[in-house]
């Protein structure tokens, strides 16, 4: 039994061994076969004409400074600005204006786009550089160091663009300088002087400043004066003319913290009128042509009268009302207001002019009634036709025609036919004097559509001179 077990062991050693000088062996060929590949793919390599390649060395792997670390970022405590404690830090601002958006008289606002660039020095950002070249991050590193704390003054909404990253630059100099830029979108307050809309001209204004630092502290200036402010040729606004920007500086003063600069972009802005010309005046002006037309049209005729003035006052009311419909509710009269109401002013007393005349003319029928029906002669009582052959009516002529023919003949239908002569000689020298006062009366009613004629069109023409003397300047 003791030799069994002495057996196994020996056996167990000999395999134990004969594995492991394999392995060596394997691991010897494996070696030998590597650097006998490795020589030849760099004889290959170094043959002229071999379409091998060096394998260039992994840069990635190799040990890069930090950007934090070579800013120094954890050695300064960059929650105070720089050189706090002493002077204020001088800080530089220029704005490229990127575009002029929408300008809304409804909401007194205006919506424009820029660039902000801020210039500012920090010597606990400076670092050593051979070449004198600057760094430039995204906004991940604007968090972790001091930046001005710019804001919008009566700014109503703004926003930085974030596609497809958050638009911020930053650009860090080796002596410590930096530039600091951003794309912003703001809408603005705009208070606009609408007494001479549309034929006005309007100036806004966009204002920069710090919100917690003062002047002694941080000093807001224009990088490069007027020029600081940069404009695209290509901005145009649909119903303004873009006549001047510029800019200015001011100190803003709060009674609870003290006094601040602030930054101001101006511009200038004059309305297109062509667009107002066709939607406003130009129908308003024929509405009051076309009630004048009525003054042509005969005063009987009153079906054709009366509904073209409804209608041109009708129209004019809707003109009113639309453009009432897309302006403020300002407290105070405007320019296109003035033209509005005058024009419909009169367009309605066109339509008072016809009831005038319509009026007197009922008056002057009524009267021609009332005198026909007085002055109708009354034959009752005539008993003697001899008598009517005195009347006063007739001449000598008549007496000697009618006794040639005897009293004895004046009997049967000719005494008949000489009473009925009579009697429509006194009808006619009756009617005389109410033909007369008639007429006259007639003669009156026309000469009001007459001279409505000229003082209608005179009136307007005038009242256009005068307004547009005025508000065109």
């Amino acid at each position: 039994m003791h030799a069994d077990v002495c057996f196994m062991l020996c056996a167990c050693f000999f395999s134990t061994g004969a594995l492991q000088l394999r392995g060596q062996v394997f691991q010897t060929c494996s070696q030998t076969r590597s650097k006998r590949e490795t020589t030849r793919t760099q004889r290959e390599a170094h043959k002229p004409g071999s379409t091998l390649l060096m394998r260039s060395p992994d840069v990635t792997k190799a040990p890069v400074t930090k950007s934090e670390q070579l800013l120094k970022l954890d050695d300064h405590d960059f929650t105070m600005r720089p050189g706090f404690g002493g002077p204020a830090i001088p800080v530089g601002v220029d704005v490229q204006l990127e575009s002029l958006d929408t300008i809304s008289e409804v909401d007194m606002d205006f919506t424009m786009t820029l660039y902000l660039r801020h210039y500012w020095k920090d010597e606990r950002l400076s670092f050593p550089s051979n070449t004198n070249q600057s760094m430039t991050f995204d906004g991940r590193l604007v968090k972790k160091i001091w930046v001005p704390d710019i804001f919008f003054v009566h700014s109503k909404r703004s926003f930085i663009h974030d596609t497809t990253t958050e638009n911020v630059m930053l650009r860090v100099h080796p002596d410590g300088k930096v530039l600091y830029s951003l794309r912003v979108t703001v809408t603005a307050m705009c208070n606009m002087d609408l007494s001479h809309f549309p034929l006005d001209t309007q100036t806004c204004s966009l204002e920069i400043e710090s919100y917690a630092y003062t002047d002694d502290d941080l000093m807001l200036y224009w990088k490069r004066g007027n020029k600081s402010l940069q404009t695209d040729e290509k901005i145009s606004l649909s119903q303004f003319l873009i006549q001047e920007f510029h800019t200015t500086t001011k100190l803003a003063f709060y009674s609870s913290t003290g006094w601040y600069n602030r930054l101001y972009i101006n511009f200038t802005l004059r309305r297109h009128i062509f667009f107002f010309l066709l939607q406003t005046y130009f129908p308003a002006t024929l509405m009051v042509m076309l009630s004048w037309v009525s003054f042509w049209i005969d005063r009987r005729a009153v079906p054709a009268r009366v509904p073209l003035g409804i209608t041109t006052v009708l129209t004019m009311s809707t003109i009113i009302t639309g453009v009432n419909a897309s302006m403020p509710r300002v407290s105070y009269i405007k320019a296109v207001d003035i033209y509005l109401w005058v024009s419909f002013v009169f367009v309605f007393l066109s339509v008072i002019e016809y009831a005038a005349v319509n009026y007197l003319s009922t008056l002057q029928e009524r009267k021609e009634r009332t005198l026909s029906s007085r002055q109708l002669p009354c034959t009752c009582g005539m008993t003697h036709p001899g008598q009517m052959m005195m009347s006063s009516s007739y001449s000598d002529m008549d007496m000697m025609t009618t006794g040639n023919y005897g009293m004895s003949e004046l009997n049967g239908d000719k005494q008949e036919q000489f009473l009925v002569h009579l009697v429509l000689d006194n009808e006619q020298g009756a009617q005389r004097p109410a033909v007369s006062s008639s007429s006259s009366l007639f003669i009156d009613t026309h000469a009001i559509d007459k001279y409505s004629r000229v003082i209608f069109p005179g009136a307007y023409t005038l009242f256009n001179i005068i307004y547009w003397s005025i508000y065109s300047q």
